[in-house]
């Protein structure tokens, strides 16, 4: 099918791709200027296109849940660092609400280049389905894909397709998935690039990935049978080829931020070096206990600097080549290195991973009591190859080694199989079996937490006879709303409990607000500040979502600038703010400060809890909540190992004497904690919902709908649900 490209204006490309696998139905379709202003782009577009496509009865494997993938205005722009994001949306497998997973490579910047701000998939094509966006000679086709399961087999076959077909590398990018999508609910994207800069095998060269993990949008995409989505195309040429309204401005906010990256970047994390694996050692300190270790029972451990990103940097990654994940981004961060694998059908393979990312190397290591990188690297190459989240699939695994560790699980109800803390060689087994699908564990475990937690108190309860233990299951089942939890124990920080529980609408993950770390460093002092943070934070992480961002320039990467602000939040890091301030309105023509530029997303942010309402009803804020563990200690034993702490707490909270304290049983101190963090955690949820304008149920008020624009942009089904519940 042909269609008209036109120049970008403004960052736009003024047009959706729709494309119907039912009927074959390939239609681009102009952007909807209102819709294009008010939603601005990514995230926020991709959510008001799913809010049209769906009613509250639409599941995620219906043929009109449509898979989304939507990058920003600014993104595609190399002039700027980090402009590599684009967004995908869909219903959920996982957690059955609007899920929604950033990630990084070409493609969105290339979907872009090709003419389009969106594409929209719904129905179900045949069997290995390929989408082919053709920017060079303005042409979409469906067609066939190669049949193979496997994700990095199937790479290959298509790049020597399209080159056999005369294209250049660099001019490919594309979406895959695997086996393992269409096995579990938690099936991940990978976004395919080619790195011209890394040498490989005496040349330079070759393809790498990102991932759309979180929420099972690879489920999604497989179970509509498209195994890959590619898209040709060449970055714009001439002067001011985005189209910009001050392409001067531009460039020089993107000038201002390379310095800043230049400068800051090798005297703080060495994100150039250690990635985000970096942020291990910090997370791992006595004083923060926030490194998740055996399914979050403790918050450090000393055997941590062996999977800590010096290790990686000193041993592992390769450092040749730029390493940034998007031409223009010099904080390069995109890590990764060779391994030979240890385990699976590949086994003595030299593989090439990307990552590990910090998320992986906690899942896989510390959380599962394993303390080898090469194994956290190996795990993580599996589950790009066969296509599942790696932060799923790790807390899940470290979910059943507790059940096993605590006799929930005995080998007999696993026909002798078990998971254990450190066996690198069940593990492995365990990953593969998942993806398959081979028994019945991997069955049930690759439907999800909730499920999972149900068969596991089930065969509990036939094998000893007991009541079901479904309630002490659900204290340490780490996730909300079904979405397992990103890799940070959060005991000592109270706005990243609430930021798990209801700022995050997806589930329990650190995109909308990422808090622990500024936390822990001492940003939110008081209640007050902690309740404004979950407000402040998640309009910039989210709205960096919209625009096509990637948030880490911003937010690992501390401006000294901002350290010099008076009576403001140095750590939002408001002086790289203002220049994000200065590509934005270059590129679009305004004149906002930054603060106004995010304040923007709360119009997403509400439809998105819209949507959750729809699914949820009335009892939408019941679900905003968290398992006791990642409250605090949910057994006297993890009490007394960080009994200082614990007590200390506890002298404050009673207003007593410590050594008064210290004479109190454990289990008597260990319930009056878990009281006070409770209350605390439900007092500041309720604040959070008084600012954001919701009702104490969780569920925005009409009015607070009408006043920042969104009501007239909601289904006629939506507006009677939300005016009923606020009766």
């Amino acid at each position: 099918m042909k269609y008209t490209k036109k120049p970008l204006i403004h960052g736009y490309a003024n047009q959706v791709l729709t494309i119907d696998l039912r009927t074959g139905k390939i239609n681009p379709q102009p952007l909807d200027e209102q819709v294009r202003d008010f939603f601005i782009g990514g995230r926020g577009l991709g959510l008001y296109l799913l809010h049209k496509k769906i009613n509250a009865k639409t599941i995620a494997g219906d043929p009109e849940n449509p898979l989304i993938f939507s990058p920003g205005p600014l993104g595609g722009i190399p002039q700027f660092p980090g402009t590599s994001k684009c967004m995908a949306i869909s219903l959920s497998p996982l957690t059955h609400i609007p899920g929604v997973s950033n990630f990084g490579g070409h493609f969105g910047a290339y979907l872009k280049y090709a003419g389009f701000d969106a594409l929209e998939i719904t129905g179900i094509g045949e069997k290995n389905t390929m989408i082919v966006i053709d920017g060079f000679k303005n042409e979409v086709s469906i067609t066939k894909a190669p049949e193979m399961d496997q994700v990095f087999n199937l790479e290959k076959a298509i790049v020597d397709q399209f080159i056999k077909a005369g294209q250049e590398k660099k001019d490919i990018v594309f979406l895959t998935t695997g086996i393992g999508a269409a096995n579990t609910a938690y099936g991940c994207i990978n976004s395919h690039y080619y790195d011209a800069a890394k040498p490989v095998d005496g040349t330079k060269g070759l393809f790498r990935t990102k991932q759309a993990g979180r929420t099972g949008l690879g489920t999604v995409m497989m179970h509509k049978n498209i195994r890959a989505i590619v898209v040709l195309a060449g970055y714009p040429h001439g002067e001011n080829p985005y189209g910009a309204v001050d392409w001067d401005k531009v460039k020089q906010s993107g000038t201002k931020l390379h310095k800043v990256v230049k400068e800051v970047d090798p005297q703080s994390l060495k994100m150039y070096r250690k990635g985000s694996a970096g942020l291990i050692a910090f997370m791992n300190k006595d004083d923060y206990q926030s490194l998740p270790v055996n399914n979050y029972q403790y918050g450090s451990d000393q055997q941590a600097e062996k999977i800590c990103g010096k290790t990686y940097a000193e041993h592992l990654f390769d450092h040749r080549g730029m390493d940034g994940c998007f031409p223009g981004c010099n904080l390069r961060c995109t890590k990764g290195g060779w391994v030979t694998l240890a385990s699976g059908e590949h086994k003595g393979q030299k593989v090439w991973v990307d990552g590990p990312e910090y998320e992986t190397a906690a899942g896989f290591g510390s959380n599962l009591g394993m303390w080898n990188p090469e194994f956290i690297m190996e795990a993580n190459w599996h589950c790009d190859n066969y296509g599942i989240d790696t932060i799923t699939t790790a807390v899940i695994m470290a979910f059943l080694m507790e059940c096993y560790q605590r006799e929930y699980l005995v080998e007999e109800d696993t026909d002798g199989f078990a998971l254990a803390w450190g066996d690198e060689s069940s593990a492995f087994s365990f990953i593969h079996q998942l993806a398959r699908k081979e028994t019945e564990l991997a069955k049930i475990a690759g439907l999800g937490m909730i499920e999972l937690i149900d068969w596991v108190a089930k065969k509990y309860a036939a094998r000893t006879g007991k009541p079901s233990p479904k309630d002490q299951l659900d204290q340490f089942a780490m996730h909300t709303k079904g979405l397992p939890f990103s890799l940070y124990r959060t005991h000592r920080s109270l706005s990243m409990q609430a930021s798990y529980a209801a700022a995050s609408d997806i589930g329990a993950h650190h995109a909308a607000a990422w808090l622990v770390k500024v936390d822990l460093l001492g940003a939110f002092p008081t209640f007050e500040a902690k309740a404004k943070a979950l407000i402040t934070y998640p309009r910039v992480r989210l709205g960096n979502d919209n625009l096509g961002l990637c948030k880490l320039p911003w937010v690992d990467v501390f401006n000294p600038d901002s350290g010099n602000r008076k009576n403001t939040d140095i750590y939002i890091n408001p002086a790289s703010q203002e220049i994000y301030a200065d590509f934005y309105n270059g590129m679009l023509g305004t004149n906002m400060t930054w603060e106004k530029i995010f304040e923007q997303t709360d119009r997403d942010i509400n439809l998105q809890r819209v949507m959750n309402v729809m699914a949820y009803e009335n009892k939408t804020g019941e679900h905003d909540w968290i398992p006791d563990r990642a409250i605090g200690p949910t057994e006297d034993s993890l009490y007394e190992k960080e009994k200082d702490y614990n007590d200390k707490q506890l002298s404050t909270i009673l207003s007593k004497p410590l050594v008064d304290i210290q004479k109190m049983k454990t289990t008597e101190k260990r319930e009056i904690l878990m009281k006070h963090r409770k209350e605390e955690l439900k007092k500041l949820i309720g604040v959070y919902y008084a600012q954001r304008g919701w009702r104490s149920t969780g569920i925005p008020k009409v009015e607070t709908l009408k006043q920042i624009g969104l009501w007239n942009f909601l289904s006629d089904e939506a507006r009677t649900k939300i005016t009923a519940m606020n009766k």
